[in-house]
Parts: C-alpha cells; structure tokens; sequence
C-alpha cells in the first residue's frame, strides 16, 4: 500500500441512522449530512510523519497507530489539518485535554458516532457489511495481534476494518450523566469475541486513557458557510 491509498480520503453520502444503547434500551435517530472519512485508520507511519511520535506497542508502519487516547487523536486531527493548510476543527483547552469542535473549519476531525455507523454499514442494515472472516481481524483468527490495515475486504464504500483490528475513537461523550467525559469507541478490535464486531456495539473510554486496541480515522466535512 502506497502513502497516496493510506492517505485516501472516501466521500460518504448522506443518510438516517438508528443509535442504540443496550443499557438504557434507548435508541435514536440522527441524520448525517455527506462528509468524507479516511479509507483506512491511521497507521503508525502517517502518525509519526504528523507528530514525530511512535506511541503503539507493537511496531510497524502499515499497522494502526494504537495506545493513543481521545486527546492525542484530536490532537493529530489538528496538526494534519495545520501541515495540510486547511482550517483546524478543534479549539484546544490542554489543561482540561477537551476539545470544542469548530462545525465551520475545512479541517481533519474524529467522525460522530452516527457518522461512523452510517459509514460503516455502507447501506446495509444488518450486523456486518459482509461475513466476519473477510472483512475483519477478530480474537477468532487475529493470531492474538494487530494486523496491517487493507489486508481484509472492504465495505461497499471502499472503508477498510471498519470492524475489528482497532476499535475507533468518536467525537461524541458516551452518556454525560452516567460516565461523565468518557467518548465513545466503535467497532470491535483484534482481540474480540465475534459478538463485538458489529456496526452497532458501543464501547467507551476515558479520552486520556491510551489502550493497545485503540486506533481511530480520520473525517472531514464539507462546512457551512460563516454568518
């Protein structure tokens, strides 16, 4: 895989999502707007190219960039969108490690929650965009590792482990009340049971936490125009 596939940046229609949350039996409908998500989730060599920094346990530059927290993430997003110069989406606050997010910048972001969704199941409605073994690394047959991103099929939209090999930082605060600043995480890692490899299963953690199956992509949006 070259630098300008693992730099691809894909445009993902509009559409309805359904969220769910399986504690609070809850669930909501969202509509996403068009935006454009990476094609793959960022790999150790485009992280270090931005930051300078190899922070993953295990190295390799085709592997995600793993054991990076929410606050690291979107701190790349804005150190991309600088090197690229595109406005940055996120106004940092460092000592509180929270962001706000900009909706009128040109610049790189994490996706929505509902974003992701809509992104990964690429039209479809059931629980995969397609059969488990083809399209993700799982516990099952990861061989207990993170593997190189692209290796799997992707999804109808040209999104590769959208399910599986690192779970996926959201912009969105899981559920405010209960868990406070926790964000959410998205699509199952290398090593989960098959069950948590599924568009809809929610996962959360803090945004300063740093684990070795967490990974994230990268979006962006087309934004409106100022007042």
């Amino acid at each position: 895989m070259d630098t300008g596939a693992e730099n691809e940046m894909v445009a993902v229609p509009p559409g309805q999502v359904t969220l769910s949350d399986r504690r609070t039996q809850r669930s909501w409908h969202v509509e996403v707007a068009p935006f454009q998500m990476s094609a793959f989730a960022v790999t150790q060599s485009r992280y270090a190219q931005v930051t300078g920094r190899r922070p993953s346990s295990a190295q390799g530059d085709r592997l995600p960039v793993e054991g990076v927290s929410w606050w690291d993430a979107v701190q790349f997003c804005n150190a991309l969108s600088q090197r690229e110069g595109l406005t940055p989406a996120y106004h940092l606050h460092a000592t509180a490690e929270t962001a706000e997010w900009d909706a009128f910048a040109d610049g790189y972001r994490l996706p929505t929650e509902a974003e992701w969704e809509h992104a990964c199941r690429a039209g479809t409605t059931g629980p995969r965009y397609g059969q488990l073994d083809e399209i993700a690394w799982h516990q099952g047959n990861s061989g207990g590792r993170i593997q190189p991103v692209g290796a799997k099929q992707p999804n109808a939209w040209g999104l590769y482990d959208m399910l599986g090999n690192v779970w996926d930082w959201c912009w969105d605060v899981y559920d405010a009340e209960v868990y406070g600043t926790y964000r959410v995480l998205r699509g199952g890692g290398w090593a989960d049971e098959h069950w948590s490899c599924r568009a809809s299963v929610r996962r959360r953690s803090h945004p300063t936490f740093r684990i070795d199956d967490v990974g994230f992509r990268i979006a962006r949006s087309t934004p409106p125009h100022r007042p």
